[in-house]
C-alpha cells in the first residue's frame, strides 16, 4: 500500500497554525533577544518618516539562529526565511532580502547591540549563579579575513620607495632653483604634495611664457633657439612630476595613513594585518591576512570579545581587559605564557588590581632541574644583599655599578640595574676571567621590578589554589576555540573591515552561547522529569532564559 499521492491540481489548501518543540532552540533565542530592554534594542535618531526600518529585535533574532545553523551568508539566510519553519516561527513569518539582512549586520548599530547582548547574557549567567567568582579565562587565536591572500602592502617597502621619491623631488626642486625657475622654499615644504604641485604650477607658468616668447622668435635660429630647449627641460620635469611623482606621492601618504602603525595590510580587507595562521597545510609559515581574535570566558560560555591586529598576544591583553564590561566580577585573570610581560603583571596589580595566574615565557623552563643546576644563569649566581654583589659560578664579583633605564618601543619604561666585573679580583685568573674576549669587564643586567613579579607569579602558581585554577584554563577557554572552528566551521571570516568582522565574530560566539545553553537544558531535562526533584522554569521577563531549582533530598 502506498501513500495518497495527487499532482496538487486538484489540492485544496487549507491554511494552519504552525509552532516549533518547547525546547527547540529558537525559544532560547527568541526569550534571551526579548529580555533586553528596549531602550538597548532601539537605535536613536531615527527617521519618522518613509518606510518603517527593520526592528533591531527581530533582525538580531533571525541572525543569532542563522549563525547557529552554520549559515553564513545573506542569501541564504534568505533562503532559510522561507524555507525553515523554525525561522519562519522566530521570524514571525516576515521576509526579507539579502541587503537587508547584510546592511543591518554591517552596521554601527548592530555592533553596539551585538555588544550589549553579551553584557546582559554575563549578568543573566551572574545572577542565576553559573559563574563564580574565582577566574575568568582569557586567550586569543587567529582568523583569516576573507581577503586574498597575496594582496600585501609592506610598510617597509612604501617607506623605501617613498624615500626614493622624496630624493627625485629634491634633485627636481634643486635643478628648478639652478634654472631660477621656482623661488627657494621651506625643506618641509619640498617633500609634501602641496610643494610638489606647487612646483608644477611655476613650471607650468614657465612653459607658457616661453611658448609666448617663442612665437615671437624667427624660424630660423643660428645654433637653435635656447628657449626650445629649455621649454623641453621644462616639459620633461611637468610631465614626471604631474604624471609619475605627485600620483605615487598621494598614493603613498594614502597608504601609510592605513597602516595605523601596522607593518602590513591587504588590499582586499584594509583593516586585516598579515600573520602567521596555525593552519598552515604547507608548514612554511606563510603569511596571510587575519585578525587576531581575543576572547573571555568562564565555564566555557564567551564573555566578550574583541580584534586586533597585532599578531601575538602580549599587547592585546591590557587593551582588551580595559573594554571587558565583566572584569569587576572576578578576581583572578587566567591565560598563557603568551601573555607574560612586565607590563601586563604591573597593569593587572596596581590599575585593575587583579591577581594575575599567567605564567612568563621561561617559567616551565625554570622549572626543570637542568635549569636550576646550571651554574652559569644569574639566577643561580651567589648573592649578597646586604652589600648588593654577585659572585658568579667561576668565583668572579660583580659589584652594583649603576641604575639604567630602558623605554621599548610602545613606551614603556624599565628601571635597570647594572653590575660590572671587579677590577681587581682575589686573584690574577681571576682578574682575566672578569674580562670579555675583548678585554673589557663583563657586566650583568639585573630588572629588580621583573624579579619581583616572576617571583610573586611563581609562588601564586605554585599553589594550590593557583594550581587548581590555572589547570581549568585547558579545558575552559581552549574548547570554545575548537568549537568554533571546528562545529561552526568559522576558520576565515564572512565579511571585511573591522567592524563587519567584529560583528560577524560576535554573532557566531553568542549563537556558540545559546547553542551550548540549549543543549545544556536539554540534556537536564529528562533527568529532571524522571527525579521529580528539580525544577525548570523558563522565565520569559527575566534576564535569563533558565533557571534550575535543585531540591535534594
Amino acid at each position: 500500500m502506498y501513500q495518497n499521492y495527487i499532482t496538487g491540481q486538484t489540492e485544496f489548501v487549507l491554511n494552519y497554525d504552525y509552532n516549533v518543540p518547547k525546547n527547540h532552540l529558537v525559544r532560547l533565542i527568541d526569550t534571551f533577544v526579548d529580555s533586553i530592554p528596549q531602550e538597548v534594542l532601539l537605535e536613536e535618531n531615527v527617521a519618522v518618516t518613509g518606510r518603517p526600518l527593520s526592528h533591531p529585535a527581530l533582525m538580531l533574532k533571525i541572525l543569532l539562529f542563522a549563525y547557529s545553523r552554520q549559515t553564513y551568508s545573506g542569501r541564504k539566510i534568505e533562503t532559510l526565511l522561507e524555507e525553515n519553519l523554525p525561522m519562519r516561527w522566530l521570524a514571525r513569518d516576515h521576509s526579507y532580502s539579502y541587503h537587508t539582512i547584510n546592511n543591518f549586520r554591517r552596521s554601527e548599530h548592530a555592533r553596539n547591540l551585538i555588544k550589549r547582548t553579551f553584557v546582559y547574557f554575563t549578568m543573566a549567567l551572574t545572577d542565576h549563579g553559573l559563574i563564580q567568582n574565582d577566574a575568568v579565562f582569557i586567550d586569543g587565536t587567529k582568523v583569516e579575513a576573507d581577503a586574498n591572500k597575496y594582496s600585501f602592502t609592506w610598510r617597509r617597502a612604501i617607506e623605501k620607495y617613498h624615500a626614493k621619491l622624496r630624493e627625485k623631488t629634491a634633485s627636481i626642486y634643486d635643478e628648478l632653483v639652478e634654472k631660477q625657475v621656482i623661488k627657494e622654499m621651506k625643506p618641509e615644504m619640498i617633500e609634501s604634495i602641496d610643494g610638489m604641485e606647487l612646483m608644477a604650477e611655476e613650471v607650468e607658468k614657465e612653459i607658457t611664457n616661453l611658448d609666448e616668447a617663442i612665437k615671437q622668435e624667427p624660424k630660423i635660429i643660428k645654433g637653435g633657439s635656447v628657449r626650445k630647449r629649455r621649454r623641453r627641460f621644462l616639459k620633461k620635469l611637468h610631465r614626471q612630476l604631474r604624471e609619475d611623482l605627485i600620483p605615487r606621492a598621494k598614493k603613498y601618504e594614502r597608504v601609510e595613513d592605513i597602516f595605523q602603525g601596522r607593518n602590513s595590510f591587504s588590499k582586499t580587507d584594509h583593516d586585516a594585518t598579515f600573520m602567521c595562521m596555525k593552519e598552515d597545510p604547507m608548514m612554511n609559515r606563510e603569511l596571510k591576512p587575519g585578525y587576531n581574535l581575543q576572547i573571555a570566558t568562564h565555564n566555557q560560555f564567551v564573555l566578550d570579545y574583541a580584534l586586533f591586529s597585532n599578531p601575538t598576544d602580549t599587547r592585546t591583553l591590557v587593551p582588551f581587559l580595559k573594554q571587558f564590561h565583566g572584569l569587576d566580577f572576578f578576581t583572578h585573570v587566567v591565560a598563557d605564557a603568551g601573555y607574560g610581560s612586565e607590563y601586563n603583571y604591573t597593569t593587572l596589580l596596581d590599575q585593575f588590581d587583579k591577581q594575575p595566574l599567567i605564567p612568563y615565557t621561561t617559567y616551565q623552563k625554570e622549572q626543570k632541574r637542568k635549569f636550576k643546576n646550571d651554574p652559569t644563569k644569574p639566577q643561580n649566581w651567589q648573592y649578597n644583599a646586604e652589600d648588593d654583589y654577585y659572585i658568579d659560578h667561576l668565583g668572579v664579583r660583580f659589584s652594583f655599578y649603576r641604575y639604567s633605564k630602558r623605554t621599548d618601543k610602545y613606551g614603556f619604561k624599565r628601571d635597570l640595574k647594572l653590575y660590572r666585573a671587579d677590577t681587581h679580583q682575589s686573584s690574577e685568573e681571576l682578574d682575566q676571567l672578569a674580562k670579555t674576549p675583548g678585554k673589557r669587564q663583563r657586566y650583568i643586567q639585573v630588572n629588580p621590578t621583573w624579579n619581583y613579579y616572576k617571583a610573586k607569579v611563581k609562588e601564586t602558581l605554585s599553589s594550590d589554589e593557583g594550581k587548581m585554577i590555572y589547570r581549568r584554563r585547558k579545558f575552559d577557554v581552549e574548547p570554545v576555540f575548537g568549537r568554533m572552528k571546528r562545529d561552526f566551521g568559522v576558520r576565515r571570516t564572512h565579511l571585511r573591515g573591522q567592524r563587519a568582522v567584529e560583528n560577524d565574530v560576535g554573532l557566531t560566539l553568542m549563537a556558540l552561547n545559546l547553542t551550548k545553553l540549549g543543549k545544556m537544558i536539554n540534556q537536564l531535562r529528562p533527568f529532571l522529569v524522571n527525579n521529580q526533584k528539580c525544577e525548570l522554569q523558563f522565565l520569559i521577563k527575566s534576564k535569563i532564559i533558565v533557571r534550575i531549582f535543585l531540591v535534594r533530598s
